[in-house]
């Protein structure tokens, strides 16, 4: 979780010296639309996109109630915020793990993917998915309410 932290910190504190050099410049309202995107930016790589994640133990248990799937992601990951941004709310209604912050999320993805840290991957129905089309999942999601 700290790594997502700081690469979203990263993002943010670079916009911050490249919108200072802009409007040291005199282009005012370039530095505030390149403030703007550098922040968005950092808030795509932060955890703060994503629904809250849960450790992977909290997660299987939740499915073993509930039947909705698990969602394995890693912050930075473009191939996750696609996903997540796919799914807009209906991605609300999936249980979330994130594999950085979850060293047993990490495994479960290894087991599933043969060794690799491939996200995102997803668990429906006891059966795994690695990057799966975002239409179908969410197409899957809206059975749950």
């Amino acid at each position: 979780m700290l790594r997502s932290w700081r690469l979203a910190g990263l993002a943010l504190a670079v916009g911050v010296f490249v919108a200072v050099a802009q409007f040291a410049g005199g282009g005012h309202v370039l530095a505030v639309l390149e403030l703007v995107a550098f922040a968005l930016l950092a808030y795509a790589w932060s955890p703060l996109a994503f629904p809250r994640s849960l450790k992977a133990a909290q997660a299987k248990e939740r499915t073993r109630q509930d039947g909705r799937p698990i969602i394995y992601w890693r912050p930075g990951c473009t191939y996750c915020q696609r996903l997540r941004l796919r799914l807009g709310r209906d991605g609300r209604r999936a249980h979330w793990v994130n594999i950085w912050a979850d060293p047993a999320g990490a495994a479960a993805v290894r087991a599933i993917t043969g060794g690799d840290e491939t996200v995102p991957t997803v668990e429906l129905d006891g059966q795994p998915h690695v990057n799966p089309d975002p239409t179908w999942l969410r197409e899957r999601l809206r059975q749950f309410s």
